[in-house]
Protein backbone atom coordinates (compact mmCIF):
# COMPACT_ATOMS: atom_id res chain seq x y z
CA UNK A 1 0.00 0.00 0.00
CA UNK A 2 1.08 3.34 -0.85
CA UNK A 3 0.65 6.64 1.21
CA UNK A 4 1.98 9.66 3.03
CA UNK A 5 5.86 9.55 3.82
CA UNK A 6 7.17 11.66 6.94
CA UNK A 7 10.09 13.53 6.26
CA UNK A 8 10.13 15.30 9.53
CA UNK A 9 7.97 14.19 12.39
CA UNK A 10 7.53 16.77 14.40
CA UNK A 11 8.03 17.08 18.26
CA UNK A 12 5.12 14.61 18.78
CA UNK A 13 2.83 12.92 16.22
CA UNK A 14 0.46 9.90 16.99
CA UNK A 15 -1.85 7.53 14.95
CA UNK A 16 -5.10 8.44 16.74
CA UNK A 17 -8.85 6.71 15.96
CA UNK A 18 -12.01 6.73 18.72
CA UNK A 19 -10.30 5.31 21.71
CA UNK A 20 -9.25 1.72 23.08
CA UNK A 21 -13.01 1.24 25.01
CA UNK A 22 -14.06 -1.47 27.27
CA UNK A 23 -10.28 -2.34 29.01
CA UNK A 24 -10.10 0.04 31.80
CA UNK A 25 -10.96 -3.16 34.04
CA UNK A 26 -7.59 -4.50 32.78
CA UNK A 27 -5.48 -1.59 33.58
CA UNK A 28 -5.46 -0.62 29.63
CA UNK A 29 -6.07 3.78 29.11
CA UNK A 30 -8.68 4.36 26.15
CA UNK A 31 -6.04 6.76 24.10
CA UNK A 32 -7.45 8.41 21.62
CA UNK A 33 -7.85 12.10 20.88
CA UNK A 34 -7.10 15.07 23.21
CA UNK A 35 -9.55 17.13 21.37
CA UNK A 36 -12.80 15.36 20.32
CA UNK A 37 -13.66 18.81 18.50
CA UNK A 38 -11.14 18.80 16.47
CA UNK A 39 -10.86 15.42 15.12
CA UNK A 40 -14.54 15.03 14.92
CA UNK A 41 -14.31 17.69 12.27
CA UNK A 42 -11.47 17.11 10.41
CA UNK A 43 -12.80 13.33 9.90
CA UNK A 44 -16.42 14.81 8.87
CA UNK A 45 -15.02 17.87 6.23
CA UNK A 46 -13.90 14.14 4.26
CA UNK A 47 -16.95 12.09 5.11
CA UNK A 48 -15.34 9.96 7.28
CA UNK A 49 -17.04 8.21 10.02
CA UNK A 50 -16.76 8.88 13.74
CA UNK A 51 -13.12 7.72 15.30
CA UNK A 52 -11.56 6.94 11.67
CA UNK A 53 -7.87 6.89 12.74
CA UNK A 54 -6.19 10.27 11.84
CA UNK A 55 -2.70 12.09 13.27
CA UNK A 56 -2.81 14.24 16.54
CA UNK A 57 -0.11 16.22 15.81
CA UNK A 58 1.42 18.21 18.64
CA UNK A 59 2.70 21.91 17.79
CA UNK A 60 3.48 21.19 14.36
CA UNK A 61 6.74 21.03 12.67
CA UNK A 62 5.65 18.11 10.30
CA UNK A 63 6.57 17.24 6.76
CA UNK A 64 5.10 14.54 4.68
CA UNK A 65 5.37 13.93 0.70
CA UNK A 66 2.61 12.00 -0.96
CA UNK A 67 2.71 8.91 -2.97
CA UNK A 68 -0.14 8.95 -4.14
CA UNK A 69 -3.47 11.27 -4.77
CA UNK A 70 -5.97 12.00 -2.36
CA UNK A 71 -7.40 14.66 0.12
CA UNK A 72 -6.50 15.50 3.38
CA UNK A 73 -8.14 17.90 6.29
CA UNK A 74 -6.70 20.05 8.55
CA UNK A 75 -8.16 21.60 12.18
CA UNK A 76 -6.92 22.23 15.24
CA UNK A 77 -4.29 24.76 16.18
CA UNK A 78 -3.06 27.61 14.41
CA UNK A 79 -0.12 26.80 12.18
CA UNK A 80 1.10 27.99 8.71
CA UNK A 81 0.62 25.55 6.33
CA UNK A 82 1.41 24.73 2.63
CA UNK A 83 1.44 22.36 0.01
CA UNK A 84 4.30 22.88 -2.20
CA UNK A 85 5.14 25.87 -0.34
CA UNK A 86 1.09 27.84 -1.60
CA UNK A 87 -0.79 28.40 1.95
CA UNK A 88 -3.84 26.52 2.94
CA UNK A 89 -6.34 27.59 4.40
CA UNK A 90 -7.30 26.63 8.34
CA UNK A 91 -10.12 24.03 9.27
CA UNK A 92 -10.70 22.68 5.67
CA UNK A 93 -10.08 19.74 3.44
CA UNK A 94 -7.38 20.07 0.11
CA UNK A 95 -6.48 17.70 -2.84
CA UNK A 96 -3.09 16.56 -2.77
CA UNK A 97 -1.29 14.58 -5.81
CA UNK A 98 1.80 12.46 -5.81
CA UNK A 99 4.97 14.13 -5.07
CA UNK A 100 3.76 17.06 -3.32
CA UNK A 101 4.97 18.15 -0.19
CA UNK A 102 2.55 18.99 3.03
CA UNK A 103 4.89 21.59 5.47
CA UNK A 104 3.18 22.60 8.84
CA UNK A 105 5.12 25.52 10.65
CA UNK A 106 4.89 25.84 14.76
CA UNK A 107 1.70 26.42 16.23
CA UNK A 108 1.02 30.21 16.73
CA UNK A 109 -2.48 29.10 18.77
CA UNK A 110 -3.28 26.11 20.19
CA UNK A 111 -1.32 22.89 20.80
CA UNK A 112 -2.18 20.35 18.59
CA UNK A 113 -3.35 19.91 15.06
CA UNK A 114 -5.30 17.22 13.35
CA UNK A 115 -4.87 15.54 9.87
CA UNK A 116 -7.02 13.37 8.58
CA UNK A 117 -7.09 11.71 5.51
CA UNK A 118 -9.48 10.47 3.02
CA UNK A 119 -10.70 6.86 4.07
CA UNK A 120 -8.64 7.05 6.94
CA UNK A 121 -4.96 6.14 7.93
CA UNK A 122 -4.68 1.89 7.69
CA UNK A 123 -2.54 0.29 10.56
CA UNK A 124 -3.82 -3.15 12.22
CA UNK A 125 -6.19 -2.39 15.47
CA UNK A 126 -4.67 -3.95 18.76
CA UNK A 127 -7.47 -4.64 21.26
CA UNK A 128 -10.00 -3.19 18.97
CA UNK A 129 -8.28 0.58 18.46
CA UNK A 130 -5.09 1.50 16.40
CA UNK A 131 -4.81 5.14 19.36
CA UNK A 132 -1.58 5.42 20.57
CA UNK A 133 -0.20 5.29 24.13
CA UNK A 134 3.22 5.86 24.75
CA UNK A 135 3.10 5.00 28.50
CA UNK A 136 1.61 1.11 27.52
CA UNK A 137 3.33 0.80 24.42
CA UNK A 138 0.10 -0.22 22.13
CA UNK A 139 -1.44 0.64 19.22
CA UNK A 140 0.33 3.15 16.37
CA UNK A 141 1.34 2.38 12.90
CA UNK A 142 3.75 -0.93 14.02
CA UNK A 143 1.64 -1.63 17.04
CA UNK A 144 3.82 -0.75 19.55
CA UNK A 145 2.69 2.50 20.76
CA UNK A 146 5.69 4.97 19.38
CA UNK A 147 5.21 8.25 17.38
CA UNK A 148 6.14 9.03 14.03
CA UNK A 149 9.58 8.67 13.46
CA UNK A 150 11.24 10.26 9.80
CA UNK A 151 11.00 7.32 6.80
CA UNK A 152 7.58 6.05 8.33
CA UNK A 153 5.05 5.42 5.56
CA UNK A 154 1.47 6.57 6.72
CA UNK A 155 -0.96 3.75 4.68
CA UNK A 156 -3.90 5.37 2.76
CA UNK A 157 -6.14 4.52 -0.14
CA UNK A 158 -6.09 7.05 -3.53
CA UNK A 159 -9.30 8.85 -3.22
CA UNK A 160 -11.15 11.99 -4.66
CA UNK A 161 -13.70 13.77 -3.60
CA UNK A 162 -16.24 15.98 -5.50
CA UNK A 163 -15.12 19.60 -3.56
CA UNK A 164 -13.18 20.86 -0.64
CA UNK A 165 -15.09 22.08 2.38
CA UNK A 166 -14.15 24.53 5.25
CA UNK A 167 -15.12 24.35 8.90
CA UNK A 168 -17.74 27.77 9.61
CA UNK A 169 -16.07 30.12 11.46
CA UNK A 170 -18.99 30.13 14.55
CA UNK A 171 -16.91 26.71 15.30
CA UNK A 172 -13.75 27.52 15.00
CA UNK A 173 -12.39 28.34 18.50
CA UNK A 174 -10.33 31.03 19.52
CA UNK A 175 -7.36 29.54 21.51
CA UNK A 176 -6.07 32.75 22.51
CA UNK A 177 -9.15 33.34 24.79
CA UNK A 178 -8.89 32.63 28.23
CA UNK A 179 -10.28 29.19 28.78
CA UNK A 180 -13.44 28.90 30.93
CA UNK A 181 -14.49 25.27 31.45
CA UNK A 182 -17.55 23.37 33.48
CA UNK A 183 -17.28 21.05 35.55
CA UNK A 184 -19.99 18.19 37.35
CA UNK A 185 -19.34 18.53 40.77
CA UNK A 186 -19.31 15.03 42.08
CA UNK A 187 -17.69 12.20 43.61
CA UNK A 188 -16.13 13.08 46.96
CA UNK A 189 -16.87 16.56 46.32
CA UNK A 190 -19.19 16.27 49.44
CA UNK A 191 -16.23 15.38 51.88
CA UNK A 192 -14.41 19.05 50.97
CA UNK A 193 -14.74 22.11 53.07
CA UNK A 194 -17.80 24.51 51.28
CA UNK A 195 -14.93 27.21 51.22
CA UNK A 196 -12.16 25.00 48.88
CA UNK A 197 -14.85 24.10 46.61
CA UNK A 198 -15.76 28.31 46.28
CA UNK A 199 -11.96 28.66 46.19
CA UNK A 200 -11.91 26.02 43.35
CA UNK A 201 -14.56 28.04 41.22
CA UNK A 202 -13.26 31.61 41.98
CA UNK A 203 -9.81 31.86 41.87
CA UNK A 204 -7.36 32.07 37.67
CA UNK A 205 -5.62 28.46 37.58
CA UNK A 206 -2.49 28.14 35.32
CA UNK A 207 -2.19 24.89 32.96
CA UNK A 208 1.64 23.53 34.50
CA UNK A 209 3.84 23.01 31.94
CA UNK A 210 4.42 19.24 33.58
CA UNK A 211 0.98 18.58 31.98
CA UNK A 212 0.90 15.82 29.11
CA UNK A 213 -1.40 13.39 27.60
CA UNK A 214 -2.03 11.55 30.95
CA UNK A 215 -3.33 14.25 33.20
CA UNK A 216 -3.33 18.30 33.21
CA UNK A 217 -2.04 20.03 36.14
CA UNK A 218 -3.13 22.99 37.49
CA UNK A 219 -1.06 25.83 39.39
CA UNK A 220 -2.86 28.11 41.96
CA UNK A 221 -3.80 28.68 45.33
CA UNK A 222 -3.35 25.46 47.13
CA UNK A 223 -6.85 23.59 48.26
CA UNK A 224 -6.77 21.61 51.54
CA UNK A 225 -8.07 17.98 50.67
CA UNK A 226 -10.33 15.66 52.38
CA UNK A 227 -8.57 12.87 54.19
CA UNK A 228 -7.09 10.40 51.46
CA UNK A 229 -10.04 7.72 50.38
CA UNK A 230 -9.26 4.46 48.59
CA UNK A 231 -8.14 3.55 45.21
CA UNK A 232 -10.91 3.30 42.65
CA UNK A 233 -11.64 3.33 39.05
CA UNK A 234 -11.34 6.77 37.64
CA UNK A 235 -12.24 8.01 34.16
CA UNK A 236 -11.15 10.69 31.78
CA UNK A 237 -12.03 14.76 32.70
CA UNK A 238 -12.01 13.06 36.50
CA UNK A 239 -10.27 16.23 38.76
CA UNK A 240 -8.02 15.01 41.62
CA UNK A 241 -6.79 16.67 44.31
CA UNK A 242 -3.37 15.05 45.49
CA UNK A 243 -1.91 16.00 48.33
CA UNK A 244 0.19 19.31 47.34
CA UNK A 245 -3.55 20.59 46.92
CA UNK A 246 -2.58 21.39 42.98
CA UNK A 247 -5.64 19.76 41.12
CA UNK A 248 -4.56 17.30 37.89
CA UNK A 249 -7.35 16.67 35.32
CA UNK A 250 -6.98 13.52 34.10
CA UNK A 251 -7.30 13.18 30.03
CA UNK A 252 -7.09 10.37 27.79
CA UNK A 253 -4.08 8.21 28.48
CA UNK A 254 -5.32 8.39 32.18
CA UNK A 255 -4.58 5.82 34.83
CA UNK A 256 -7.39 3.59 35.04
CA UNK A 257 -7.60 3.28 39.04
CA UNK A 258 -6.69 6.53 41.66
CA UNK A 259 -6.51 7.09 45.46
CA UNK A 260 -7.05 10.86 45.55
CA UNK A 261 -10.07 12.29 46.44
CA UNK A 262 -12.57 13.36 43.14
CA UNK A 263 -14.02 17.00 43.33
CA UNK A 264 -16.04 16.44 39.91
CA UNK A 265 -15.28 16.31 36.12
CA UNK A 266 -14.74 18.28 33.52
CA UNK A 267 -17.64 18.57 31.24
CA UNK A 268 -16.57 16.26 28.24
CA UNK A 269 -16.89 18.95 25.83
CA UNK A 270 -14.27 21.02 27.76
CA UNK A 271 -12.13 18.64 27.95
CA UNK A 272 -10.99 19.38 23.83
CA UNK A 273 -10.40 23.28 25.02
CA UNK A 274 -8.45 21.84 27.75
CA UNK A 275 -6.42 19.78 24.87
CA UNK A 276 -5.47 23.93 23.57
CA UNK A 277 -3.83 25.34 26.16
CA UNK A 278 -0.55 26.14 26.13
CA UNK A 279 1.73 25.92 29.69
CA UNK A 280 0.50 28.91 31.63
CA UNK A 281 -2.76 29.42 29.79
CA UNK A 282 -5.13 31.10 32.46
CA UNK A 283 -8.05 28.32 33.37
CA UNK A 284 -11.36 29.37 34.79
CA UNK A 285 -13.98 26.90 36.01
CA UNK A 286 -17.49 27.02 36.43
CA UNK A 287 -20.57 24.40 37.92
CA UNK A 288 -22.23 22.99 35.48
CA UNK A 289 -25.90 20.32 35.86
CA UNK A 290 -24.77 17.03 34.48
CA UNK A 291 -28.15 16.83 32.61
CA UNK A 292 -27.16 19.86 30.78
CA UNK A 293 -23.90 18.25 30.16
CA UNK A 294 -25.64 14.92 28.53
CA UNK A 295 -28.16 17.18 26.24
CA UNK A 296 -24.83 18.93 24.97
CA UNK A 297 -22.69 15.79 24.53
CA UNK A 298 -25.56 13.86 23.13
CA UNK A 299 -26.14 16.48 20.27
CA UNK A 300 -22.63 16.34 19.55
CA UNK A 301 -22.60 12.96 18.87
CA UNK A 302 -25.60 13.58 16.58
CA UNK A 303 -24.10 15.88 14.75
CA UNK A 304 -21.02 14.06 14.42
CA UNK A 305 -22.82 10.74 13.37
CA UNK A 306 -21.39 8.37 16.49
Amino acid sequence: MSGLRVLKPGPLSLLQDGGRHGWQHLGVSPAGPLDLHAAAWANRLLGNPWGTPLLEIALGYLELESELDTWLALTGAQVAATLDGAPLPPWSCFPVRAGQRLQLGYARSGQRVYLAVAGGFAAPPLLGSVSTQLREGLGGFDGLGRPLRAGDLLPCLAASLARGASVPWAYQPDYRAAAQLRVIIGGAAPNFEPAQLQAFFTQRWQLSPQSDRMGARLLGAALCAPTRQWSQGVGRGAIQLPPDGQPIILQADHQTMGGYPVLGWLHPLDQARLAQCPPHHELRFSPVEIGEAQAELREFYRFFGR
